[in-house]
């Protein structure tokens, strides 16, 4: 594709600026070096499980080395999502991230607290995930029921432990809302992400969390989890005989959390363009379909117009959610 091609499919493009920077003309073919993808969380979470295949997928595809940099810390991804967000917008610092992208900047405010970085400052690539958070407890906990787990609650008021990846994030926003439904209180025990939350259930340290499915399948297909319910509002392949919330009397117990690419807003226009055909065509290798569908979690592409409709729809409801979750710790 020549530069007046270039500059065509960027007149095209409403979600970044179509004028190129001075710096950006300088800098040659894109990409020009390594290309490195921020996942905000330690590995073994949802993101790095996002992550990692679209990494190899598109080392082939752009010709240059992608490193996944698992830059955990804050609460719920905020570090690495903020590094992103102030990263030099030519393209070779990119996110992979969850939905707590919008709801992270909103728990600051409520504490009062300096605003890591703004949703705004991120340009939507695609979307990759999108599954329903699942409840998950050690197999060798006495609860075969959700309903068991929620008569427990209500006897022992925060004395069950359950993890998350830091205050405000994905797994967070889940339990809380369950619990407020349920009208019981637990005890919120934050990690630096869902992998380490995963490892303290196993270990006993903690006895409940809410993970997408394809961080729980292969625990629970080897006996070491049981899943109780399903917070999406159907059933899935993956877990065909778990009951979502709602089929369980629920009804305002809904929660996803998908993992999709960013970059920064100014990207240029014709790297943007580039990047979504890499995007569609990486979601489609055989080796990214075969990891994720292993995992109990199928390909869920967007292109980036469709995500970034997706995102502000999907980051509307969560804040939502977390003004009336309110100041918990």
């Amino acid at each position: 594709m020549n530069r007046r091609e270039l500059l065509k499919a960027a007149a095209a493009l409403p979600l970044v600026p179509a004028v190129l920077s001075n710096a950006a003309l300088a800098q040659g073919p894109y990409p020009s070096r390594n290309i490195t993808m921020i996942v905000p969380f330690p590995p073994g979470g949802q993101a790095d499980l996002a992550a990692r295949p679209i990494a190899q997928a598109l080392e082939r595809i752009l010709g240059k080395p992608v490193i996944v940099d698992n830059r955990a810390g804050g609460g719920g991804g905020s570090v690495g999502n903020a590094a992103a967000a102030r990263a030099e917008p030519d393209g070779h610092t990119l996110l992979m991230t969850l939905s707590s992208l919008a709801v992270l900047p909103e728990a600051d405010r409520l504490f009062d607290r300096p605003v890591a970085y703004e949703v705004s400052q991120f340009a939507p690539i695609a979307r990759v995930l999108a599954d329903p958070t699942l409840l998950a407890v050690p197999a060798s906990a006495p609860w075969k029921t959700l309903q068991e787990f929620v008569d427990d609650a209500k006897k022992r008021p925060g004395q069950i432990p359950y993890g998350s990846s830091g205050p405000y994030g994905t797994l967070h926003v889940a339990m809380e809302m369950f619990a407020a439904s349920a009208g019981i209180k637990l005890l919120h025990v934050p990690f630096r992400g869902a992998g380490p939350a995963l490892t303290a259930l196993l270990s006993g340290t903690v006895q409940a969390v809410a993970s997408a499915p394809g961080t729980l399948k292969q625990q629970v297909d080897d006996g070491k989890m049981r899943v109780l319910a399903n917070w999406g509002a159907e059933r899935i392949k993956s877990f065909p005989d778990l009951p979502t919330f709602k089929e369980l009397g629920y009804k305002d117990v809904e929660f996803y959390i998908w993992a999709g690419l960013f970059a920064q807003r100014a990207l240029p226009a014709p790297i943007m363009t580039r990047l979504r055909e890499a995007m569609a065509e990486a979601v489609k290798a055989p080796e990214v379909v075969k990891t994720y569908e292993t995992a109990g979690s199928p390909v869920a592409y967007l292109d980036a117009p469709e995500f970034a409709k997706f995102v502000a729809e999907d980051s509307a409801r969560l804040v939502a959610a977390v003004k009336k979750i309110g100041k918990v710790q």
